[in-house]
């Protein structure tokens, strides 16, 4: 539903398609709460609930638009953050199951929706950004190779960080032998490190450019998921992963802060659709790493898979950005600004 959301978010306002979106979310969790009797009944409530990620190319867009080019990322950085729910849910749900059983926790998240829907109801201003264009202007991002750059990168620092992040109470649980709760706490440490450098890491490619930044967040994921293959301790194992975890984050603040200058009036579209690639590519992570343990009997040969798709995308990016930095953006990724208007260079491609 990102993709759909950012189109209808052009047309009908950010705002008003994002108390949509949210009041979904409150219909699915009252669902979970009062309705749920089968497994089938789970699953039916799992694709409600998926509707929740669709509020981040929503989100990022009416965010990024009250702000200059030379804000962007940390603009997107801080609304990306809101990813940091689901440390709140891994550090909360079980403890919460556990007292009270598992459906009371969707009746907690129920009453929990009610607020942040207020919030947009009666703060939330649509920006000032929203450009006049048709359906086929905006689609634009679709067929462009820049586009599906930036799907390749997501899916690296975005698809990794919600890959990780549900395949490790698992791995935890069944590497280390921790009971579920601590499972779930230790995936916190790192996530919670996650979700807080996204805006570390859009105000960075502020700085120094998000070229610049995203070739530091790749090259430090390789290095970490490479030492993650010799099966450290579980001292150790944490603390890697909360690097790892902190490089991603980094690399999706940086990310975001490209896709407002490559595509100024279509960024809830553009943006919709490179998370929407990203957050399927979150499949790809347990997929692996279960292989993995599957056939060889250990995570290793997933840690190396994983490290060999980020030195790729490393690549394709150290190659495309040299046609970026002649168009559309500065060195390094930074923001093309005139010193006398402050008015941001924007490409005739856009």
């Amino acid at each position: 539903m990102r993709f759909p959301l950012g189109v209808l978010s052009q047309y009908i306002g950010r705002k008003n398609t994002a108390i949509i979106e949210m009041t979904t979310i409150l219909i699915a969790c009252l669902y979970g709460f009062l309705f749920i009797k089968t497994y089938s009944d789970v699953l039916a409530m799992g694709a409600l609930l998926g509707i929740a990620g669709a509020s981040f190319g929503v989100a990022l867009s009416l965010g990024s638009g009250w702000f200059s080019e030379k804000y962007k990322g940390l603009a997107m950085g801080i609304a990306g953050a809101g990813n940091s729910g689901t440390v709140i849910a891994a550090l909360l749900a079980p403890p919460l199951a556990t007292l009270y059983g598992w459906r009371s926790v969707y009746g907690f998240a129920s009453a929990m929706m009610i607020l942040p829907i207020l919030v947009m109801i009666v703060f939330a201003k649509e920006p000032p950004d929203r450009g006049h264009q048709t359906i086929k202007e905006h689609l634009k991002c679709l067929w462009q190779i820049d586009g599906w750059v930036f799907n390749l990168i997501y899916i690296i620092t975005f698809g990794g960080f919600i890959g990780l992040s549900s395949f490790l109470p698992t791995f935890y649980y069944n590497e280390f032998h921790v009971t579920k709760i601590q499972a779930g706490q230790l995936t916190v440490l790192a996530t919670l490190i996650g979700s807080g450098t996204r805006v570390v890491g859009g105000y960075v490619a502020d700085r120094i450019g998000g070229i610049f930044t995203l070739g530091a967040v790749l090259v430090g994921t390789v290095a970490v998921l490479l030492s993650l293959s010799f099966e450290p301790s579980l001292v150790i194992t944490t603390i890697l992963f909360m690097f790892c975890f902190a490089a991603l984050g980094a690399g999706n603040g940086a990310l975001f802060q490209l896709v407002p200058l490559r595509w100024p009036l279509a960024t809830a579209v553009a943006g919709s659709m490179i998370g929407e690639i990203g957050a399927l590519g979150g499949s790809l992570i347990p997929n692996i790493m279960g292989q993995s343990k599957q056939l060889t009997g250990s995570f290793t040969i997933g840690f190396i898979t994983c490290a060999l798709m980020a030195a790729f995308v490393l690549i394709v990016l150290m190659f495309i950005q040299r046609k970026w930095t002649q168009t559309w953006v500065g060195k390094g990724g930074k923001a093309l600004i005139l010193a006398t208007t402050e008015k941001p260079l924007v490409s005739n491609r856009n």
